[in-house]
């Protein structure tokens, strides 16, 4: 069965002066603002595309890495994991360029070269990163507790 789920963004005035905000259907993304400011200097307590991004991969990679420990007969007793997505001008036009995913977690029974190898193996099963694979660059860092 096929999961959709939706996002809605309104967006009011150009786009250096303008302001919008975006909110999930599902009622667990709240009405959050963006501007391009927030996008591109100081967040001031907005958000952008590239930090829903990040939260985004951050979460599926998380969901995915539990899931390839879990198969592998060590389930992790916690990961935490952040994702940091870059978007930066490149030629006459603005990019995401890298998402660089760190996580740390708990996982008994496992040494930390295993937790690396796995915490890289495991990207490969994200669908977040396999999204966008290709045109940004994706990076694993793994610290086991």
């Amino acid at each position: 069965m096929a999961a959709k789920r939706t996002a809605e963004a309104v967006w009011e005035h150009d786009l250096l002066k303008g302001h919008g905000r975006v909110k999930g259907l599902s009622g667990g993304l709240a009405e959050t603002p963006v501007t391009w400011v927030a996008r591109t200097e100081a967040s001031g307590g907005k958000t952008s595309p590239e930090e829903l991004l990040a939260a985004a991969h951050a979460a599926c990679y998380s969901m995915a890495f539990a899931a390839a420990l879990g198969r592998g007969g060590t389930p992790p007793e916690r990961l935490h994991v952040s994702a940091t997505v870059t978007f930066d001008k490149v030629g006459d036009g603005w990019k995401v360029t890298t998402s660089e995913l760190a996580v740390k977690g708990k996982v008994p029974g496992m040494t930390a070269e295993k937790f690396s190898a796995a915490a890289t193996a495991a990207e490969g099963g994200c669908p977040i990163s396999n999204a966008i694979r290709g045109n940004v660059a994706i990076t694993v860092t793994a610290t086991l507790e």
